[in-house]
Parts: structure tokens; sequence; C-alpha cells
């Protein structure tokens, strides 16, 4: 192992595989150009740091950028070390995992440096879908280094110290650091919708480790099993009670109550994240009008609608799970779609993408109703109308075009209160009523709640083999 891997950039990697696993690649390599003395510079390594390992037995492909060489700066030899790992990723089939502590472009090889991070940026699109791709953030990820995490899947960021930003805080009008830290890790959490996770380095290695431990290595080798210690018809007494924090909602029905869950501080109405059923990674999407802290508090409470951010949200975790052959879930609870002027700005926008993700997908697709399901958001919502294979809904569940008693008072304006009463109460029985629903094929089975694990590990089993072809294109463009 050379002097470099003893550094800051070596210990995240060896903390990331399991022991005594890494083997470094090219730690010979240095920096080639001559301009600017930079032959009496010492480049260990051009500061970065590459090479292969296993993540509980699961080979994967592993960059750290070095800040103690050159501040971490990306060179001509630097970005030709990623793409060459990126080459053989994709040959063998292994995530690549990217550790990043950058200062940006090295300036002393200008265009040598800007070809050469152009290449990364191309590699990065040939492996998407094809690859996982993972970033961490622990220092700075400025400039053109900014779209590197935005090319992969997902991006964990170190809450003190990790820094991402394509302009600095102070370079945008009217604004400073100390008033918006648009680079800090609050803001690209809850803002972009970029970031998955923050935590200290020690808690983001652990997330990626367990992250790995979930996801295919390829899109061709779906090896994302493992063996169910669970009871696969144990009984979710308690889940009923969890139809506003659908987080807690999935932990009850996962094997073991364990849920990953995906960008929390962003587009919280909805849920999305990994969770295993009967051993199988399963991707979850869900609406959200609670969240409650590790004590049972309440710590936020939304209005059950679904915003512009949670339907973006949605759509790119769900062309995630389809490009990797990972079956997805979905839990609705919706009453409509967000209504605010920010939110209309991108709404029929962040929808439409919501639609094509679930329409476009070829995974088994599972749908829960477990609570209201109004107008063309439960539509949108991976309903039966755009490709669900199997719809379940509680027996206490809701299905119609709004609440009966809003439909009633427009069918009925001016009526007294008894008649509205009554014609809402009708409405209620012939269009809202989860069996109505099922009566004209929406809804598949009326099922109670306590039963959701054994009724949604049995129709992904069903789902196994399932093969579903396209109209021939090169690809849509939503």
């Amino acid at each position: 192992m050379s002097n470099a891997t003893q550094g800051l950039a070596g210990t995240r990697i060896t903390s990331l595989l399991d022991a005594n696993s890494f083997v470094e690649i090219g730690q010979s390599v240095t920096a080639r150009t001559t301009d600017f003395n930079m032959t009496e510079k010492k480049a260990p390594s051009d500061g970065v740091i590459t090479g292969y390992g296993v993540i509980d037995g699961n080979l994967v492909y592993v960059y750290s950028q070095d800040a103690s060489v050159l501040n971490g700066t990306v060179g001509e030899m630097h970005a030709k070390k990623i793409s060459a790992l990126y080459d053989l990723a994709m040959k063998t089939g292994a995530p690549v995992i990217g550790l990043v502590d950058c200062a940006g472009l090295r300036l002393q090889e200008a265009t040598d440096a800007l070809n050469a991070f152009g290449s990364i940026y191309l590699k990065q699109t040939m492996a998407s879908g094809m690859i996982p791709q993972i970033t961490a953030i622990f220092g700075t990820c400025g400039g053109g280094m900014a779209v590197v995490p935005a090319l992969t899947d997902f991006t964990f960021m170190e809450a003190k110290n990790g820094k991402m930003f394509v302009n600095t805080p102070n370079a945008l009008e009217g604004n400073h650091v100390s008033k918006c830290d648009t680079a800090g890790a609050d803001f690209q959490s809850e803002e972009t919708g970029l970031i998955d996770a923050v935590g200290t380095e020690d808690e983001i290695i652990a997330q990626i480790r367990e992250l790995v431990s979930l996801l295919p290595s390829n899109c061709e080798d779906n090896d994302s099993y493992d063996e169910c210690t669970d009871d696969l018809n144990r009984v979710c007494e308690d889940i009923d009670g969890c139809t506003g924090d659908t987080g807690i909602a999935l932990s009850r029905i996962a094997d073991n109550g364990v849920f990953f869950e995906t960008k929390s501080a962003y587009g919280k109405d909805v849920v999305t994240g990994f969770l295993r059923l009967n051993g199988a990674t399963i991707g979850a999407v869900a609406n959200r009008s609670e969240i409650y802290d590790a004590e049972g508090n309440k710590t936020e409470e939304f209005d059950g609608t679904l915003s512009a951010r949670g339907a973006r949200k949605a759509a790119a975790f769900v062309k995630f799970c389809d490009a990797f052959d990972i079956p997805v879930l979905t839990l609705t609870n919706v009453t409509g779609f967000k209504a605010t002027v920010c939110n209309e700005k991108m709404m029929a926008k962040s929808v439409g993408e919501m639609v094509h993700a679930f329409a476009s997908a070829t995974v088994p697709k599972v749908n829960v109703i477990i609570g209201k399901a109004y107008g063309t958001a439960y539509v949108a919502m991976n309903s039966k109308a755009i490709g669900a294979d199997m719809v379940y809904a509680w027996d206490s569940a809701e299905i119609g075009m709004m609440d009966a008693s809003l439909a009633a008072k427009i069918m009925y304006a001016g009526s007294d209160a008894a008649t509205l009463n009554e014609k809402a109460a009708e409405y209620r029985a012939l269009q809202s009523g989860v069996e109505s629903a099922a009566a004209r094929g929406y809804v598949d089975t009326i099922i109670a709640p306590a039963d959701t694990r054994k009724y949604v590990i049995g129709a992904f089993e069903m789902l196994f083999t399932k093969r579903e072809e396209r109209p021939s294109k090169k690809h849509g463009t939503v």
C-alpha cells in the first residue's frame, strides 16, 4: 500500500471496505505537466487513490480524493485514473463509489484537465443504469465537480465539512454565506434534492455499506437477495396507526423492520427507500402526512397532498428501480395536489415525470391504498390505470374523485344540511367506497391492514417472473 493510502483519503477507503480487501490501482501515476514548476511539486497518486475491494462480500470500485495532494484538484492523470476505474467497473458489473474532497480543476493543467474531466462525465453517463454509482462528499465539491454527484444515483454529505456548489454562496447576487449557505449540507439536502443523507463520516460510511448490501451489482445480475429470518405471514398489528408516517409503516412491513430511506429531507410528503421482503430488495414509494422522531413525538405535519418536489423525488427513484430490476411497492394516501404558487410552477411537469416513471417501468409493481385516494393524484400514484400489476386496499380506504361531503356540496349547491348529509352518504357508498372500486376492477383485493405484509410478499412472489414488452423506440422524452 502506498504512502498516500496512509492519509485521510486512504483511511476513508479502509473504513468503507471489508478489512484487508482493498487493492490499489495506479498508485505510481503522477501528473505529466511540467508547466508552472509542476515538476517540483510532489503529487503522490496524482491526488486520488483508486482501486477495488468488497463490502459484505460484494465487489465495489472506489476512488478517494486526497486533499493533502495539490488540494485534491483534478488534473489530467487524476481524471484518467477515475475514468479507467469506471471502465473496469462496467466490464465486471460492479458499483463505483466516489469519496469526494476536491478544490476543483487544476489550473496549471488547463485544457488537459478540462478534457480529462469531461471524460469522467462521459463514463458516468455510460455507466448510468448499468451499475450503481454512489458519491460521498467529505470536503469541497465545487464548480464542475458538483456535476459528478448529480450524475450518480445516490449522494451522501458530511454535515460539518461537506460543501457542494456550482457557484459559491458569495458569488450569488444578493447573497453571502452567513445569510444563506447554499453550499452547506442543509441547503443541498432540503432544497436541491441531490443529497440522500447527511451525517458524520462514520455515519455516512455505515449508510453506504448498508445501501450497497441492498442494491444489485449491475442491471443484469440481480444478486440483491438475502436469507429471510422473519415470518412471511407476520401480522402487522399496529400498522393501521401509521398511515400518516409511512416511513414507519414500511418498516412494519419489511423483513426484521429494516427500511433504508433516501432523500429524507427533500419532498418530505413522499417517502422513498429500500426494504427487504422475503429477502428480496424492494423499492418503496409512499405518501406521507406526518413525521415522528425516534421517541414517538410528531415533528412535522403536512396536508395530505402531493407536492411537486415529492413527485420529482418519486419519479427519479422509480426510474432507478426500473433500471436495476428492483420491484416497486407504493403505499397510497393522497387527497390531491399541493396548492401553492411555488408548487404550481413545477407541479404539472413533476407529476408528469412521476406518471411517466411508473407507467414506463416494467418491473413488478404493487400498490396498497392505505387511506384516501382522491382525484388524479391517486391515479398518478401507481394506480391500476397506469400499470400497477396488483392493487390492494385496506378495508378502511376511500377511493374516488374527492371527499364525499365536498362532492355533495358541489352537486347539490344551495341544499340544506340534511340533504347534503344524505347525498354525501349516498355518494360515499356509490363512488368513494373501496367496495365500489373493487367492483369495477380498480382494486384486486380488499385486505385488513394487519395482513398487508403477507399479501404484498405473495404478490411479489407471484410477479417474480414478470415479463412485459414496450413499444419499440430509443427512449422516452419526459
